[in-house]
Formats: C-alpha cells, structure tokens, sequence
C-alpha cells in the first residue's frame, strides 16, 4: 500500500510540474551534500573543534581573520572536487521546459550554475565571490588553495557569502519573494525548512496558492501541510518528476 501510494505522490507531483507555466524552486544543502559537501548541521559539518556558528560571523572574522579564512578556504577545496549530481541536472532539464523558472538557493557552492541552470537567485551569496570589508567591492576568485586576501584598497577580503547575523541582499530577496508568490508549483529541494527567512517561503508559496512539491531526505515541518511530499534523495527524486 505504501508503494502504490508513493507511486500515486510520484506521479501527482509529476503531473503537477508538466503542466505548470510558472515554477519556482527553493534548494538547500541536501542537494549539494548528495555531492560530497557536507552540511552545516550534520556531524560532518564540524571544522577542528569549531561549529560553523561560531565561524560564519562578521565578529569571527574580525577577531580571527585568519582562522576564519582557513576554514573557508578548506571549504572552497571541497566544493572544487565536487561535481554537479543528478538533482542539479534535472532542475537544469526541468528550466528549459518551463516558460517562467526561478532557482532560489540557500546553497554557495554554485553547483546549479555549473550544471547549466541559467536563472539562480543565491540568496546567501556565492562562496566564489569576494568583498572588501572597508570598501565592499566585489570580484570572483576561483583559485584554490587561496591564501588570505587584500583588495586594491588595501581592506581585508572576507566571503562574499551571507553570514548568521547578516540580512539577505535586498534586491535577491525580493526577486525570490516575487516568483514564489507568482509561481504555479513550488518545489522544495533538500531542505529542512528551519532556518529562516528562507524557511517562510513555504508559507508565502502556500498563501498564494500554488501546489507544493517537496522532495528531502527525510520528512520535514512542512511535509504533512505540502501537496505532494516525497521522501528520498534530489538525485533519484528529481530525474523522476521533472
């Protein structure tokens, strides 16, 4: 029973996204972890003795540049050894089908770009860009290892990533804000839907009435209120429904 009711989800969900017009989608770090990159919250997310909370802060960096730095360069080295997974492929096929896409990602290891999806709102920057602390300009730096880094200004380079503490770029929130509330299916991708603003976007997808297709490892908050909820990894699920 619970095969034929799976297969039933499958499909509606399935359907669902086939004859959608306008799709959004929310991804997390599941989809990246089916890639070898592990996840803030799971026991491979532990740096040294360090949590990733007490790293990724503005107060970190300014106390421990470079312990801050080291800790991100390692995580750069990770992210260049990895390749885009099945998951990443399907949303890719799954944007060329659909007259209106928009990929919102909590992830910053530019997995989605690198499988060819064209229409990505990284929501908590890139892990490849920089930013001057003192002037906030910003570039692309692809190398790696990468030593700690100064700008022509003269100003300490830090990720241009969003850390705990830090608002959303403005410009991409609203952008995100704006396709989930115009979207016919929402899909979630690879996340637990805890850590907000990111996480409201259910709420916001589900007030504006679209269908809801969430794909994660294992069920969420959000699972019994979605329409279809499919339990697996992006990279089996996905290449299925999309």
């Amino acid at each position: 029973m619970k095969e034929q009711m799976d297969q039933r989800i499958l499909e509606g969900a399935r359907d669902a996204l086939r004859s959608a017009r306008s799709v959004a989608v929310l991804t997390g770090a599941g989809i990246s972890a089916e890639s070898g990159i592990p996840t803030f919250r799971g026991a491979a997310g532990l740096w040294k003795q360090f949590r990733p909370e007490e790293l990724a802060t503005a107060e970190a960096f300014a106390g421990q540049p470079e312990l801050v730095w080291e800790w991100y360069d390692w995580r750069r080295s990770l992210i260049a050894r990895a390749e885009p997974n099945a998951g990443h492929y399907a949303l890719v096929e799954l944007e060329r089908r659909v007259s209106k896409f928009t990929l919102i990602t909590q992830n910053v290891d530019g997995l989605h770009r690198r499988a060819g999806s064209k229409h990505v709102l990284e929501i908590h920057g890139t892990i490849w860009n920089l930013r001057c602390t003192r002037c906030r300009r910003e570039w692309t730096e692809m190398r790696v290892p990468l030593p700690l880094q100064r700008c022509e200004c003269g100003g300490i380079a830090r990720p241009a990533v969003v850390w705990f503490g830090e608002t959303l770029p403005a410009r991409v929130w609203e952008e995100a804000q704006g396709a989930v509330k115009s979207c016919d299916v929402f899909l979630v991708v690879g996340t637990s839907a805890v850590v907000y603003p990111a996480a409201g976007l259910v709420p916001l997808a589900r007030s504006a009435g679209a269908r809801i297709v969430e794909v994660n490892i294992e069920p969420t908050a959000y699972s019994d209120a979605v329409a279809y909820a499919l339990n697996g990894p992006a990279g089996e699920v996905l290449p299925q429904i999309c």
